[in-house]
């Protein structure tokens, strides 16, 4: 009777150890889901002040300047457009650059109130966004080793998680190459 409840024993705890290292692995991919998720809304939501700034910036330099709307067409429709976060973040940063290029062109923005309060928002805008990409594609990367590797590989395959792509919008797990052009 001893040797039974010994094995009856034996089995629970080591049930139980198996239970809590599931748990635990568990537990920590979705912590790393939820940063990624977290920093996904703030990049979201820093990604449209930046569009609205840029847009009030359009509007000084056509105001001030011989700049004409039709330089900035490409841009006006980018929010109506079903494109990724990853590709709204490019094309704002072309925005951000032909700003940037008016800017230096244009000596009669530099004394411009509103214009010069919005620029440097936008500068601040982009440290920000920088940071929270960092932030990012450091979660990203610890969660796609996870999912990777064994034996958290096996509880991100019953959970159905996937390896997630950075935000530059490459994925270093497939064939694509052309997902590495700048």
């Amino acid at each position: 009777m001893d040797n039974l409840v010994t094995i009856f024993l034996t089995i629970i705890v080591f049930l139980s150890v198996i239970s809590l290292i599931y748990v635990l692995l568990y537990n920590n991919l979705q912590a790393h889901k939820i940063k990624i998720n977290e920093s996904e809304a703030i990049i979201d939501d820093l990604l449209r002040k930046k569009f609205d700034l840029l847009l009030k910036i359009k509007n000084i330099v056509v105001d001030n300047t011989e700049v004409e709307e039709k330089n900035f067409e490409q841009f006006a429709n980018l929010t109506e457009i079903n494109i990724s976060s990853f590709d709204f973040e490019r094309k704002l940063t072309e925005f951000n650059s032909l700003i940037n290029q008016i800017k230096l062109d244009y000596s009669v923005l530099e004394n411009h109130e509103t214009f010069d309060i919005d620029y440097e928002d936008i500068y601040k805008l982009n440290e920000r966004l920088e940071a929270t990409k960092v932030f990012y594609n450091r979660y990203t990367s610890i969660l796609n080793k996870l999912i990777k590797k064994f034996p958290s590989n096996i509880i991100a395959k019953i959970h159905h998680i996937d390896v997630q792509t950075f935000f530059d919008g490459k994925d270093m797990f497939d064939d694509d190459l052309e997902d590495f052009k700048i």
